[in-house]
């Protein structure tokens, strides 16, 4: 017969054993003791660690088996790659970095680290423990690399929460909407509700917004200010608590703002106010352009004429009744004489010709009209605010007559 062409079958390659496999069973057996033993040192040595609930330690102990599981799987196989941070962490829940801090985890790692480097020549076997001691080194300082990126990237997804929500208060207080709800979700920002706030207008610079948010930040430290910030739309919004000067806040914040006008609204007791000293501050950033010669920044109240020009009704009634209402109630004779001396081109003679009074007599009312109004009617920018009150006031009397 002839002979067989067929080849014989080829054995089955065999699996390698691993180079330190007493090492690693011995490795195996030892992850609940050694598990135990950090607990147990963790309890002994950090006393943040004893002060927690129940439910946290339960948390980290989970964590630390993780840990010496995750080196056993490392050791028995360095070559291969490892997600350590999500073999490690994963086993615990995200708050759990809002309730322990980096350097507690730290300590936490330093602890577990130490009692398996101390457990070395009793786990490895003979002639590993140089083997076992140079792998647990690499482990702590990947370790060390996961724990660093299990915190930043919380506090990455912590910050983008809190731009979010800072936001939406900001927004709140500028559209008028600010309630309970928006105290709350400031506390949780970590604003201590002064009394004393202001919230100051003008454009966003071009590029990353957080940037100008952080630059905001800073500039707020150094002015031992708080704030509340966000760039809506093409605005840069700052709500600042803990001044009772306006201009003084806004030039302390104003490095961060892009070039044109910075509006800073009235003085308001609190975070729920201050969607007036808001809108003021948005209604005289529009009428900005109707003064080209504004300082900068600028008061809201000292745009109250260009505010009324441009229909901001809050403005108008502001002029009516801080200005035109007391000086109707101080008697005719202050309204007339305001009126006859803008009208004579401020002129102290023509004014007194006109009333037939000495021209001294038009001084001193014009005196009273300044303590009355604190508007200075000598002043030309006083003046003209004066007499957009007075156009105001007499319209609103005779709308009151029909």
């Amino acid at each position: 017969m002839p002979e067989s062409t067929h080849s014989p079958q080829s054995p089955k390659p065999q699996r390698s054993e691993h180079p330190h496999s007493a090492t690693l069973r011995r490795l195996e057996q030892s992850s609940g003791r050694l598990s135990a033993a950090a607990i147990a040192r963790m309890d002994e040595q950090l006393p943040w660690y004893r002060a927690m609930p129940p439910e946290n330690r339960s948390w980290i102990g989970l964590v630390a088996q993780a840990g010496i599981a995750a080196f056993t799987e490392w050791f028995r196989h360095p070559e291969a790659p490892q997600a350590i941070s999500t073999d490690v962490f994963g086993t615990a829940p995200r708050e759990l970095t809002r309730a322990i801090s980096l350097r507690q985890t730290v300590e936490m790692v330093r602890t577990t680290i130490e009692v398996m480097e101390a457990a070395i020549d009793e786990v490895a076997a003979p002639g590993d423990e140089s083997v076992l001691r140079e792998a647990l080194l690499v482990y702590a300082r990947e370790i060390a690399f996961a724990t660093a990126q299990v915190y930043a990237q919380a506090a990455e997804a912590r910050g983008a929460w809190d731009a979010r929500l800072e936001s939406l208060v900001v927004n709140a207080v500028l559209s008028g909407e600010a309630d309970e709800g928006v105290l709350s979700r400031a506390a949780a920002l970590g604003w201590n509700s002064p009394d004393r706030v202001v919230v100051v207008l003008g454009t966003a610079p071009d590029g990353d917004s957080e940037l100008t948010v952080e630059a905001i930040r800073r500039a707020a430290r150094h002015a031992k200010l708080q704030v509340l910030t966000g760039v809506l739309g093409h605005r840069l919004v700052v709500v600042a608590g803990g001044s009772d000067d306006p201009i003084r806040t806004a030039k302390d914040l104003i490095g961060p703002f892009a070039p044109g006008p910075v509006v800073a609204g009235p003085v308001v007791g609190d975070l729920l106010a201050a969607t007036r000293s808001a809108q003021a501050a948005a209604a005289g950033l529009k009428a900005c352009a109707a003064w080209p010669d504004a300082p900068r920044p600028v008061l809201a109240d000292d745009l109250l004429p260009e505010r009324a020009m441009a229909g901001d009704p809050a403005a108008r009634e502001q002029l009516v009744e801080e200005i035109y209402r007391p000086l109707e109630e101080a008697g005719s004779a202050l309204l007339e004489t305001l009126s006859v001396y803008l009208e004579q081109a401020s002129s102290l003679e023509g004014a007194a010709r006109m009333l037939f009074v000495h021209p001294n007599t038009v001084r001193y009312r014009l005196r009273r009209v300044t303590d009355v109004t604190g508007w200075s009617p000598s002043d030309v920018r006083s003046a003209f605010t004066l007499r957009i009150a007075l156009i105001l006031g007499r319209l609103s009397s005779g709308d009151q007559q029909d």
